[in-house]
């Protein structure tokens, strides 16, 4: 199932109030976070690894990768948690990735994915594959790295666990628009309207997902989370980091009033990645006004993220630019 429509809803009875103390117990799950250097990944990582998950986090710098990890570990001593390698911009990398990541799997699968890690509001660029950079990391390489996946993901269904995929999204899908006669935006780019366009890409994969395992009759869940206004560095050393020094710090002040920590930020996350009552298809953010803070509820999308057929368009553009396919989950 999914939302579709505008209004934030929150489910019967005291879900309204989840916090990651909810958190069951997730010994025996396997997990991959990407982006999991700062911000909403590393608290995400660091929750999971608490909860008693194997935790992989990935990161595109060693030395802070590194020191992630030790956060971790510090918080959640003797956890089952390791670094790998990523860079989301390069499908190479995540091809390497996924190769290391399958053989360490094993028989066990995975369980948990969490798609994460990503850019925003930057001037344009292009990926080591020539993807414009905000929908070459955001969208195209998580679609990459989940399709590489999906045999490992997959054999955690058939342990007889239920895998789950979590992708994550923005409020900036709301004014995102898929241009297929322009994707990468070279005729004519605006850092935010490109997010705006990877972000409902990444929402759309969710529900396509979702709605293509189903087909399949697989048990896989494919659902999507937003963090609201969270002041991470997506943010802090994104748009707000390329203002000049005094207009940063006063803006920074500002944001301290109106933006929830990454901390809470991660809430509905971590709901979309662990709560038992979550069905395949759904959209989780905060509850509270405009959606940009509070306990992690279901909310609704935009229309366009729920136009069926620009979404098999846009999965079958992403197979053809990556290379990728789920043939898993094709029709018998």
């Amino acid at each position: 199932m999914s939302a579709d429509d505008d209004a934030p809803t929150s489910p019967a009875g005291p879900s309204g109030g989840w916090s990651p103390d909810r958190v069951g117990d997730q010994s025996g799950r396997t997990a991959l976070v990407t982006g999991a250097n700062s911000g909403l990944g590393l608290e995400v990582s660091a929750v999971l690894a608490a909860a008693g998950a194997r935790v992989v986090m990935t990161a595109r710098s060693r030395e802070k990768g590194d020191a992630a990890l030790e956060q971790v570990r510090r918080r959640a001593p003797g956890a089952q948690v390791e670094l790998q390698l990523l860079d989301l911009a390069s499908l190479r990398s995540v091809a390497d990735l996924a190769t290391r990541m399958t053989a360490s799997l094993g028989a066990h699968g995975l369980d948990l994915l969490v798609n994460n890690a990503g850019v925003m509001a930057v001037p344009r660029s292009t990926t080591e594959d020539g993807f414009e950079l905000q929908l070459g990391t955001n969208f195209l390489g998580h679609f990459a790295l989940t399709g590489r996946l999906l045999v490992p993901l997959l054999q955690s269904e058939s342990a007889g666990r239920r895998p789950r995929v979590v992708s994550l999204s923005s409020m900036a899908h709301r004014f995102g628009r898929i241009t297929p006669d322009d994707l990468m935006r070279e005729k004519r780019y605006g850092a935010w309207s490109a997010y705006g366009q990877s972000k409902l890409a990444d929402l759309m994969f969710a529900l396509e997902l979702d709605r293509r395992a189903e087909r399949a009759g697989r048990e896989l869940v494919s659902v999507a989370a937003h963090p609201g206004i969270s002041a991470t560095n997506l943010f802090t050393g994104g748009p707000l980091g390329r203002l000049p020094s005094p207009v940063r710090s006063a803006l920074g002040r500002v944001g301290e009033l109106v933006m929830q920590s990454p901390e809470a930020g991660a809430w509905p996350v971590l709901r979309a990645a662990t709560a038992p009552d979550v069905v395949g298809g759904e959209y989780y953010g905060p509850a509270g006004a405009g959606e940009r803070s509070g306990p992690p509820v279901r909310v609704g999308t935009s229309a366009g993220a729920q136009d069926v057929d620009v979404a098999r368009w846009l999965w079958e553009e992403a197979v053809r630019l990556t290379g990728v396919g789920f043939h898993e989950l094709d029709p018998a």
